[in-house]
């Protein structure tokens, strides 16, 4: 049978052609239908659809149900509601038409929960870097996680301190008391790779695997550019001058929601100066020894992130010459 083109079109997935497609918790499929938002009666009608999923997260830890050939993130309504208390069930869109929602449980519900043997509750990051579920799932489901921790942290009015309530499906929190009007939060944070020659920066904290240097990273402030953001952190922690900012990549990152914005930096100098409350260690490494390290190779036995992180397709933009800034 012969498609028309725009029937063609949802039968093909679109292979989304920049850097940022391949980082971790970016293979997100959700069709939002921001437009239904605030048309309360299509959202009820989305709920009550026999063929609704949801996600369910009991505190920050997502629940997942053992399946025969592994785990399946996704619930009927009716089955989240018999794990436990409901705090919070936003609408995040849906995905081949199947209306998708996300289910708050109080922190609580999880101990009960894990003693189930139908059920496993992982922490997003190991669901992630394990491949428990399929990239076109967990990008969805760090988009739940991100907006369920804002709603359980923005309960009540940050301009009068009255209770707030959910509105808009979920993505908007309305104040009775004040009219004010509050939306989920996303923060951004540079991410950078300082090259000079054929050397680029790497660091290690304290919390990092052991081994295991990243790139350097920390919040845009107010006022800034990504630009000048990169320029600051460089200098603060390491004491590196900075030339040219290239972006590269950028990455969601639901740990709580943040937005990672990967870059090159031209550093204008070599002379390190840690700041070792941030750091345990940064050094300058050497294009065929940042390779070893993706490879696992390093004569140390020194590692890079592991693929879900943007930090790793930053080395690896190095390390293949895509250096230039």
């Amino acid at each position: 049978m012969k498609l028309n083109p725009s029937a063609a079109a949802e039968a093909i997935p679109f292979r989304r052609p920049e850097r940022s497609a391949a980082t971790g918790f970016a293979d997100n499929p959700l069709e939002r239908h921001s437009e239904r938002r605030e048309r309360p009666e299509e959202i009820e009608a989305l709920y009550r659809r026999g063929d609704a999923r949801t996600f369910v997260i009991a505190g920050e830890i997502p629940v997942l149900r053992r399946a025969r050939d592994g785990f399946d993130a996704r619930f009927s309504l009716a089955e989240a509601a018999a794990l436990g208390e409901i705090a919070e069930v936003p609408f995040l869109g849906t995905i081949d038409g199947t209306p998708l929602f996300a289910t708050l449980l109080p922190a609580a519900e999880a101990e009960p929960l894990k003693a189930r043997a139908d059920l496993a509750v992982v922490d997003l990051r190991s669901i992630a870097v394990q491949g428990l579920l399929p990239a076109r799932e967990v990008g969805p489901l760090g988009e739940a996680k991100a907006l369920l921790h804002w709603h359980q942290r923005h309960r009540f009015c940050a301009n009068c301190g009255a209770r707030s309530a959910p509105a808009a499906g979920g993505w908007r929190r309305d104040c009775a008391a004040c009219r004010a009007q509050h939306f989920p939060r996303v923060d951004p944070v540079v991410i950078m790779l300082a090259v000079r020659g054929e050397r680029c920066l790497l660091g290690r904290q304290a919390r990092f695997a052991p081994g295991t240097y990243s790139c350097l990273a920390g919040f845009v402030e107010p006022g800034e550019t990504v630009e000048d953001a990169v320029r600051r952190e460089l200098m603060e922690e390491a004491g590196i001058r900075t030339g040219k900012v290239r972006y590269l990549a950028s990455q969601p990152w639901p740990f709580p929601s943040s937005l990672m914005i990967g870059c090159l930096a031209e550093a204008l100098d070599e002379e390190l100066v840690v700041d070792r409350l941030e750091f345990e260690d940064a050094r300058w490494f050497s294009r065929e020894a940042a390779s070893a390290m993706l490879d696992g190779t390093h004569a140390e036995g020194l590692t890079a992130p592991p693929p879900v992180a943007i930090a790793r397709h930053i080395i690896e933009a190095f390390v293949n010459g895509d250096e230039r800034i």
